[in-house]
This record gives structure tokens, C-alpha cells and sequence, in this order.
């Protein structure tokens, strides 16, 4: 019985390892001596089906932190797209955005800066400081990613990615009380603003919400 015993005690023990990880419910004592043949037949048959259940974690995982990954990356390309998108309103030949006024006229486009005015350029602020935020909550978030002990959690990446949230929000507020009633319509950089606000906010109740995995 000696002889296998140092089998036994590593089958064992290796199954007590990988449920401890993976699966908190299966506790499987060691070998010794007095452990009767039931106990040892049980984590035997156990270990295959361990070793089945840990890539099945490992790979749900990983779709997590990809999913959460591809989000962000579509936010932040919303976030660029709408603050540099010339389409904030458009009306027949002429469109409008943060930072310029175009008028298409004799075959070519002709723009002028936009307007001085304050809530114009508390709108570019915000547009700006929610696209600063969105990229320096992804880098917080792959550096906490690799970093960061195991069972933490990503708060910091979710504190800038709501902010960022809260000035787009804010941003795309101010752009409808107080741009000029004219003729012109809201344009689809417009409506990515606010489609970006919603997303960049579930973004960050994510973050709260997601561990790394111990």
C-alpha cells in the first residue's frame, strides 16, 4: 500500500488545488494512511472532470474581459468621431460642429470658425475632457488588468470612465438649450453624443461591478 500511496497523494492533491481555484464547493482532503478507499475513489473520479471545468472558466473569462475590452474601444470611437464630426446640425447645404461652420457654394466647401461664444466653448471642453477620459480609463483598465492583486476590483478605471460619461452628458445638454433655433437639423455627430453617454455609463457600472479573477 506504500507504494502507491505517493500516487494516490498527488492525484489528490492536485484535484484539491484546481477545485480550490475554480470550484470552492469541492474540497478533497489528502492521502494518508487511514483514508478510506470511498474518499480516494471519489477525488479520483473528480480530477478528470475538474480538469474539463477549468477551460470552460478560463474561456468565459476571457469572453468577459473581451467583451468589456471591444465596449470600451467602441465608446472611445464614438467619443472621437462626435467631437471631430463636421454634423452636429445639417440643413441643405451647410452643417455645423464644435469647431467649424461649413457652407458648400460653388462646387467647393467654405467653413469659418465657429462662434466665440461661451457655451460653445464649454461644449468643446467637455467633448474633449470626455474623450481624455474614455482613453485614460482603457489604459488604467489593461494596466490594472496585469497589475492590479487578484480578487480586485476596477474602480479607478470606473471612476474616469463615468466621469467621462457625466461630460458628454453635460455636453450634449448645453448643445441643445443653447444652439440657435434655425432651420437646420441635429446631425448624426449629435446623436453619437448622446448614444455615447448611455454606453460609457454602463461601461463604468462594469468596472464597479468586475473582479479579477482570483
Amino acid at each position: 500500500m506504500e507504494t502507491h500511496s505517493g500516487t494516490y497523494s498527488l492525484i489528490v492533491s492536485s484535484s484539491r488545488r484546481v477545485s480550490e481555484g475554480f470550484w470552492p464547493l469541492l474540497q478533497v482532503e489528502l492521502w494518508t494512511p487511514d483514508t478510506d478507499f470511498l474518499q480516494l475513489l471519489t477525488a479520483t473520479l473528480l480530477f478528470p472532470r475538474i480538469l474539463l471545468f477549468v477551460p470552460f472558466i478560463c474561456f468565459k473569462m476571457m469572453l468577459i474581459l473581451l467583451g468589456v475590452l471591444i465596449l470600451h474601444l467602441i465608446i472611445l470611437i464614438l467619443l472621437i468621431v462626435s467631437t471631430a464630426a463636421s454634423a452636429w446640425k445639417v440643413g441643405g447645404d451647410a452643417s455645423t460642429d464644435l469647431w467649424h461652420n461649413c457652407m458648400a457654394s460653388n462646387g467647393g466647401v467654405h467653413c469659418k470658425s465657429a462662434s466665440n461664444e461661451d457655451w460653445i466653448q464649454a461644449v468643446q471642453a467637455l467633448m474633449i475632457l470626455a474623450v481624455l477620459f474614455c482613453l485614460f480609463s482603457l489604459i488604467a483598465f489593461l494596466y490594472q488588468l496585469f497589475k492590479m492583486v487578484k480578487g480586485g476590483r476596477f474602480y479607478f478605471t470606473a471612476i474616469f470612465q463615468i466621469l467621462s460619461s457625466l461630460f458628454v452628458m453635460c455636453a450634449a445638454i448645453i448643445y441643445t438649450v443653447m444652439s440657435p433655433d434655425d432651420a437646420m437639423a441635429y446631425g448624426y455627430a449629435y446623436v453619437l453624443a448622446w448614444v455615447s453617454f448611455p454606453l460609457c455609463l454602463i461601461s463604468g457600472l462594469i468596472y464597479i461591478v468586475l473582479r479579477k479573477k482570483e
